[in-house]
């Protein structure tokens, strides 16, 4: 890997993408699709061009993502950390930024799992009086 390309790991939930970072012309790959093939919610893509236009480095960096695990919204988030945490690598400038924004946090909320005599994680059983 040389200096020319920034590699990262991003996680949210379940998901964990690993984000690769060349300058380039702004193309984004996930999993070997473009991102609108991806990803069809607007929300999505949104979520995952934040970071370049916090830093005002849209359109300046081709990325190539490899996700798996979770559903698309964790996987979306991942690919935001990922990238984040790529661009720290470009410059080390853009730290405060990303840091107020809540960028290089990673989103530890998972779901909690399901315990002994429940209906679910919290959720109880219903209770019968007679």
């Amino acid at each position: 890997m040389s200096q020319e390309s920034f590699y990262a790991t991003g996680k949210r939930k379940n998901a964990i993408a690993r984000v690769l970072l060349k300058p380039g012309s702004g193309k984004l790959v996930i999993n070997d699709r473009p991102i609108d093939s991806y990803f069809g919610r607007p929300t999505s893509r949104m979520v995952i061009m934040q970071p370049f236009e916090l830093t005002q480095t849209a359109g300046r960096f081709d990325v190539t993502v490899s996700v798996h695990g979770g559903g698309l919204s964790g996987q979306a988030g991942a690919i935001k950390h990922g990238i984040s945490k790529a661009l720290l690598e470009i410059d080390s400038t853009f730290r405060s930024m990303l840091k107020s924004a809540g960028f290089l946090t990673r989103d530890s909320r998972i779901k909690e799992r399901k315990k002994y005599g429940k209906r679910g994680a919290r959720a109880s059983f219903q209770f019968s009086k007679r």
